[in-house]
């Protein structure tokens, strides 16, 4: 008979004053042990000498959050085994109406050791830097979007209209707000307006100006410029595509890493009968805005431009033959859905965008090998 020793199942509920643990040993149906530790560096070191008395394995779980990913650093660390599950992937009952901390570490221990959790790729520290980065640059981006808007809001409610053109935020543009000439109170509002989205023009070409200087080191040069032989992706979305997608080989095939963007469609079929809705949009929203973004590209036909041929000198054949496909493919998928099948442009670029994802997929398996 077979004595070995039962893994303990430890999960963690964790936010920013404490930790929740309960831990299973073996297959007991409740927790032999629960209890509470701070999230402080005092209260992990607790819970890293209570689990250092488990006899046998110990395999740790929680699910990400706001707290982030120190935890598990700090327990991997420290030799034990931790993931960290998607919340969203995590199964709920129907009508369960009671939660809490305790009730919460429960449940994730259950469904951990019957393999039900679905874990997320933890980055390293500095894959994490660079993602906050790119990220507090696209939270600056919304900030200058908004502000736009307000103080265009506030001027047609007024009766203020540019009228000199279509394009607003040119030179020309600019030159008819400074003119403006309003009420006194108006006009202070109008100048606080302008105040603000220039100072979140100038935060956003900071930020451009890190990306752009990260992006020329060593370890980032190569890799971003051949993500930017495709049309449509330049440093900012190989740079979002380094820090968000990581080593695409973890993905082991192009729909996996296009289901991790959000951008495949739902589907509740049975039988014969198939149906299909709008893209589930569960995945990384970044990836997602860079790929559409870029997806537009290709509405048009693929031209030599000076900038793309500059991109493309000098890199590999192999890398311009994936490069060329796309162009043709892209264009071609994104002509017929939007003339043929009479889809609105927006749903085409939609589609050309997951088509892409499979074309940056395929480069992303060569550039780690080398």
């Amino acid at each position: 008979m077979s004595h070995a020793t039962p893994i303990s199942w430890i999960a963690m509920d964790t936010d920013a004053e404490a930790i929740h643990v309960a831990i299973f040993r073996g297959q007991e149906r409740n927790p032999s042990e629960e209890f509470q530790v701070s999230s402080d560096k005092r209260g992990v070191g607790r819970l890293k000498n209570k689990l250092a008395k488990e006899t046998g394995q110990v395999k740790c779980v929680y699910e990400a959050g706001p707290c982030g990913y120190g935890l598990h650093r700090q327990l991997r660390e420290a030799g034990f085994e931790c993931e960290v599950i998607a919340p969203s992937l995590t199964p709920r009952k129907p009508g369960q109406q009671v939660k809490t901390n305790r009730l919460d570490a429960r449940r994730l221990g259950v469904l951990y050791r019957g393999g039900q959790l679905t874990a997320v790729r933890v980055p390293d520290e500095e894959q994490e830097g660079l993602r906050d980065l790119l990220r507090a640059r696209d939270d600056v981006r919304r900030d200058v979007m908004q502000r736009r808007q307000r103080l265009n809001g506030f001027l047609l409610r007024h009766g203020y209209h540019f009228a000199a053109g279509q394009n607003h935020w040119t030179q020309k543009h600019w030159a008819w707000l400074k003119a403006l000439v309003l009420a006194e109170r108006l006009q202070k509002v109008v100048d606080e307006y302008i105040v603000a989205v220039e100072s979140s023009q100038q935060q956003l070409e900071r930020f451009d100006k890190q990306i752009e200087e990260i992006a020329q080191e060593p370890a980032y040069a190569a890799k971003v410029a051949r993500y930017s032989v495709l049309r449509g992706i330049r440093t900012l979305g190989a740079m979002t595509i380094l820090a968000e997608g990581g080593d695409l080989r973890q993905y082991a095939s192009a729909a996996g890493f296009m289901g991790s963007t959000g951008m495949v469609p739902r589907e509740s079929s049975s039988g014969d009968r198939q149906r299909r809705g709008s893209i589930t949009k569960a995945g990384n929203g970044y990836l997602r805005r860079i790929l559409i973004e870029a997806s537009w590209s290709y509405q048009k036909r693929a031209h030599g431009g000076a900038a793309i041929q500059k991109r493309r000198r000098n890199q590999p054949e192999w890398l311009l033959a994936i490069a060329t496909k796309a162009d043709q493919r892209l264009h071609q998928k994104f002509t017929k859905l939007q003339y043929r099948y009479n889809k609105k442009a927006v749903v085409a670029a939609v589609a050309v965008g997951r088509e892409l994802a499979g074309f940056i997929w395929a480069i992303g398996q060569q550039i780690e090998k080398q």
